[in-house]
């Protein structure tokens, strides 16, 4: 008999690590996540989707597992430049 499926509903850091949890207890192919796009937003001309960058770099094993969000080691020099240059740069966008 198959195992059916799973679906969460899931966004932010809290959502992937309960995604991460679930994963580890179903079969593989058995969960399905819809990830939260309502804080999608334009900055500097690049589309960011927050909460799909966390839940993916969470499941790859790849997010900084000191802010829990962004990936492990990336550095933050564009960032940085804008912020010179007197841009509004409230929201960290990593170089990767």
């Amino acid at each position: 008999m198959n195992a059916p499926r799973v679906v969460a509903l899931a966004g932010g850091v809290g959502g992937a690590k309960l995604v991460v949890g679930l994963a580890q207890c179903l079969q593989p192919g058995k969960l399905v996540v819809g990830v939260n796009t309502g804080d999608d937003e334009l900055f500097h001309g690049l589309h960011v989707s927050p909460d799909l960058d966390t839940m993916m770099y969470t499941l790859a094993g790849l997010s900084n597992p000191e802010t829990g969000w962004g990936l492990q080691g990336d550095s933050f020099g564009a960032l940085s430049m804008l912020r010179r240059y007197g841009v509004d740069a409230w929201f960290n966008l990593g170089d990767a």
